[in-house]
């Protein structure tokens, strides 16, 4: 059936749409949407690129293709007659385009993590590999050189690699960099070729390692013995139960003491919503601790100038503390276990608090409002919980008598 103006607009599946007469449109994995002129030549099937659909309409798009394909009758090739039109450009790598998909993407990433990571998983595995290839020049042979190698010993990384590879060819082929059906892809393609991630054993889910509620109160008052930003920050975490990017980005202009508020702008949430969190008396404490140490907007400074505290910040204090099995984002397990295992409090509650997204799309929007006052009386509980220290196991006291 031939495609639709609205159909172009809210196509969500991957893949290829025809339109009729070797017109398609493409969706890419990002979600991008550009179309294709599939034609044959020399019993040789090629794809050429049209433009993306913000600047190509659909119509522009069909009369582009009666317009190639009157030239395909007189035995004129439409790639071919494009490069010799288009003035000279030095062939770009597959390094070069991937740093052009990142400046042009990193803008809409909630974490600015992303973009290092980008970079750092291209930088070690895929780069001294295909970097230095035309982006014209890599396929499969080339991208599963790269994929082997960490398939099975590193599966989560080489899962986020291949995507990775195949958003930035599909930036290229979008771009114009390149033509052809994209050798990245998973469905149809690699995963003829690789196991299934299912099926590796490295790739089975770790979850961050959490410390059983019961042992809560004891950790705190061994926390809160020490002194430093590290240690304020890591209590905060605790107590408002947030991710640990949320707590070292925090801001003083966020926060509104008087109202006992915290609120994390949309652009530094993992779900891109704004998220109200409120504080209890244990938590201003902490930030009246840390207010004595300020040096600019960030409520955790770090050692650099006007930087927030590193995540490895956290993750050294705990080592300091004897508790290297533990991470700073475990504590939200602990959390979540304490609130319903050892509390009435609804699950939609906990899981708000934690800024989870609650229930499907309908539920979503009859519920407009973030159950703030039932999470206040929440976040008190908590708050008291921990503060709640338990008595010391036989095993421990011989380690500290030790």
């Amino acid at each position: 059936m031939a495609l639709t103006a609205r159909r172009v607009e809210t196509e969500k599946r991957r893949g290829m749409f025809g339109d009729g007469r070797g017109l398609y449109l493409r969706v890419g994995p990002t979600g991008a949407r550009s179309w294709v002129f599939r034609y044959q030549r020399g019993g040789r099937r090629r794809d050429m690129g049209l433009g993306p659909i913000a600047e190509v309409s659909l119509a522009d798009a069909r009369d582009a293709v009666n317009e190639l394909r009157r030239g395909l009758r007189q035995g004129l090739d439409p790639i071919e007659g494009r490069r010799a039109a288009k003035p000279y450009q030095p062939a770009m790598t597959f390094a070069e385009v991937a740093e052009q998909y990142i400046a042009t993407h990193q803008a809409s990433w909630s974490n600015a993590k992303h973009a290092y990571q980008w970079r750092q998983t291209l930088g070690s595995y895929i780069n001294p590999l295909i970097g230095a290839l035309r982006v014209a020049d890599v396929d499969t042979a080339r991208i599963l050189e790269a994929l082997k190698p960490i398939w099975l010993t590193k599966a989560e990384t080489a899962s986020r690699c291949r995507g990775r590879i195949e958003r930035v060819l599909d930036f290229a082929i979008s771009a114009g960099h390149r033509e052809g059906a994209n050798p990245a892809r998973w469905k149809g393609h690699l995963e003829n070729l690789l196991p299934k991630r299912s099926s590796v054993a490295s790739a089975r889910v770790v979850h961050y390692a959490a410390l059983p509620y019961a042992e809560l109160g004891e950790f705190m008052g061994t926390l809160r013995s020490r002194d430093g930003v590290a240690a304020a920050a890591l209590e905060f975490a605790i107590l408002t139960a947030a991710r640990t990017g949320e707590v070292l980005g925090a801001k003083w202009s966020e926060i509104d003491l008087e109202r006992r508020l915290w609120v994390v702008p949309a652009e530094r949430m993992k779900m891109r919503r704004e998220h109200r969190v409120p504080l209890s008396g244990a938590a201003l404490a902490v930030l009246d601790r840390v207010s004595r140490v300020r040096t600019s907007d960030f409520v955790f400074p770090g050692q650099k100038p006007r930087a927030p505290l590193s995540n490895m910040a956290l993750l050294m204090l705990l080592r300091k503390l004897g508790r290297s099995d533990l991470t700073a984002h475990g504590f939200r397990s602990t959390f979540r276990d304490w609130c319903a295992e050892q509390t009435s409090f609804p699950s939609e509650v906990a899981e708000m608090a934690l800024a989870h997204v609650v229930g499907d799309k309908v539920e979503a929007a009859y519920r407009r409002g973030d159950l703030f006052e039932k999470r206040r009386n929440l976040t008190e509980a908590w708050a008291k919980y921990c503060s709640t220290a338990s008595p010391p196991s036989a095993n421990l006291r011989l380690l500290r008598a030790s």
